[in-house]
């Protein structure tokens, strides 16, 4: 019996081996297996993370980061100069209205500051998917520096998988440089071509002209004094891949004309208007878009656009008619397409995470003396009887020749487009209409100092108000010279927008302008006049007259509140036109 007992111990042990190794090895197996799964995870990611590199990987790679150069990372560049090379910076400034003589230093390969909501890094996008672009330049007499630099900076933050081409338009200049030694430049570029208009053709005939050779889906329209931010480009293609119909703006950041300086800003930026001149303005993005979007980086409806930066699909731009070819050099341009792509079943946006940097000159470089056909020409094809709102402000524009717009007004019959009523109602919600009463707007002259009438001219372009109404000899042309008489008895500055309105103060007596009300506020006193019957203009909170008075503090004439009374002075009316 213990012998059998003997015998039957090393069997089981042999047993509790095998099974105590069997128990090991699918524990073992089991722990392994998931190391295995977490590794091949993480494999995945990285070799996922490593294709997303790869196919955002640029035409060129800018070369290395150097922050002593001059203007690197958008910094200002500030130089001492002595005398010699003063006047040459001088003489760059008045030949470009762009300090050249700054831009020439300022490296043509130079990174920018990041300037986009942070949450844009965190976007991924298909770049197998996305549509290719086609970026068209057109320029005319560019400075080397300005216009290589937009070039390289395409090239250098542009995905090499969805960039087909840079089109440079070169609109007939006669600069020397723009000759045989960009040809020589651009020959060693890969993607960039140059095509020359025989003869001066504008902005808008010759940015068709660039576009009529281009191979990619989007069509990219830049000018030829820009930089773009890292990550610019995707965004856009992206939009455009979810809505074929919409075009699609960047946001513009500023770059200072003198200084060069990036002045980018990552803040929520401002949507396209108008105001009743036909000019485009800038404003905040209104609350009702604001509660629209779900995220800061969701696409922003904008009335109208800047026109100098979009995307818009190639078959959507030729389906809704391109440009306006007959508008001549540019102005005017920008509106009518925005009135187009809007009452024509399209939607105009600002992508929040595209974002392009835009020198804006001193001023205008060369003449438009067709911007104000090219206006008349928008406000015959699109604005129905709107368009007498802007004739009122512009009285001169009645006699401009601005040609035959027969078949754009076809055009608008066979996209069946909306009419201006249905754009102000629900794309320009917050644009002010005004009432434009017979006899109670336009000049507002004076019956006692004969051919005066009010003048209102701010300093700033862009800031309405704060300046004080003077007097000056009536020039009929509308403008700053035009006023409006409002049925709650506000006199209304509102040939710009935001509208100004006069505001009577009791201590200086002089009359300056306020911004008006919004809809649904209630009058300030301030701002509240009766138009009596005799002429007279009865400030309701002082109970005085506006006068005109010839000579003030600052030696101009001016009107001003004083004790009412019969003079000639205090007699005022309104005229339309001279």
């Amino acid at each position: 019996m213990m012998a059998a007992c003997g015998r039957s111990r090393p069997k089981l042990l042999i047993f509790l081996y095998i099974g105590a190794s069997l128990v090991g090895y699918l524990i073992f197996s089991r722990y392994n297996l998931g190391d295995v799964r977490v590794t091949n995870r993480r494999e995945a990611l990285v070799v996922q993370e490593m294709e997303h590199k790869q196919l955002k990987k640029p035409v060129y790679e800018k070369p290395p980061l150097d922050l002593n150069a001059p203007g690197e990372m958008g910094t200002a560049v500030r130089l001492n100069l002595n005398e010699e090379e003063r006047r040459e910076e001088t003489e760059s400034i008045k030949r470009h209205q762009v300090n050249i003589y700054v831009s020439d230093k300022v490296s043509l390969h130079r990174r920018l500051p990041e300037r986009w909501n942070p949450l844009c890094r965190d976007l991924k996008y298909d770049y197998l998917s996305l549509p290719t672009t086609s970026v068209v330049i057109a320029f005319y007499n560019e400075a080397w520096s300005t216009l290589l630099r937009t070039v390289h900076s395409v090239l250098e933050t542009s995905p090499d998988i969805l960039l087909k081409e840079v089109v440079l338009v070169d609109d007939n200049s006669d600069r020397a440089h723009l000759k045989e030694p960009l040809e020589n430049y651009i020959s060693s570029l890969r993607k960039v071509r140059l095509i020359r208009a025989t003869k001066r053709e504008g902005l808008v005939r010759a940015r068709l002209l660039g576009a009529s050779i281009t191979t990619g889906d989007v069509l990219t329209f830049l000018d030829c004094h820009c930089e773009c931010h890292e990550g610019w480009l995707e965004p856009l293609l992206h939009r455009i891949k979810e809505e074929p119909s919409a075009v699609v703006c960047p946001v513009i950041d500023v770059i200072d004309w003198n200084t060069f300086q990036y002045l980018g800003n990552s803040g929520e930026p401002q949507i396209g208007g108008f105001d009743w001149r036909l000019v485009f303005t800038w404003h905040i993005v209104p609350e009702y878009e604001q509660k629209r979007r779900h995220s800061p980086t969701d696409a922003i409806r904008s009335p109208t656009m800047a026109g100098g930066l979009f995307a818009v699909s190639k078959n959507y731009f030729h389906y809704i008619g391109t440009y306006d070819a007959r508008m001549e050099v540019w102005g005017g341009e920008n509106l009518e397409f925005s009135f187009r792509i809007w009452q024509c079943g399209g939607t105009l946006e600002i992508i929040p995470c595209s974002h392009v940097g835009h020198v804006f000159p001193k001023k205008a470089p060369y003449a438009r003396s067709k911007a104000l056909a090219n206006s008349v020409r928008a406000a015959e094809v699109w604005m129905d009887e709107y368009k007498e709102i802007y004739y009122h402000r512009n009285p001169h524009a009645r006699l401009e020749a601005y040609g035959d717009v027969t078949e754009r007004k076809k055009l608008r019959q066979k996209l069946k487009c909306k009419s201006f009523k249905w754009y102000l109602e629900n794309v320009y919600l917050d644009m002010h209409l005004p009432e434009d009463r017979p006899g109670m707007f336009g000049m507002l002259k004076n019956r006692g100092k004969a051919n005066y009438c009010f003048d209102y001219n701010p300093k700033d372009e862009h800031v309405v108000v704060g300046q004080r109404v003077i007097m000056y000899q009536c020039h009929g042309m509308g403008q700053n010279q035009f006023f409006e008489y409002s049925t709650d008895g506000e006199v209304r500055y509102n040939a710009r927008e935001p509208a100004g309105c006069i505001v009577g103060d009791n201590i200086s007596n002089y009359l300056t302008v306020h911004l008006c009300r919004k809809r649904g506020q209630p009058l300030p006193v301030d701002q509240k006049f009766i138009f009596r019957k005799d002429g007279s203009l009865l400030h309701v909170m002082t109970q005085k007259c506006v006068q005109a008075v010839d000579k003030t503090d600052n030696g101009t004439p001016a009107p001003m509140l004083q004790p009412c009374s019969n003079n000639l002075h205090q007699k005022w009316f309104f005229e339309e036109r001279m």
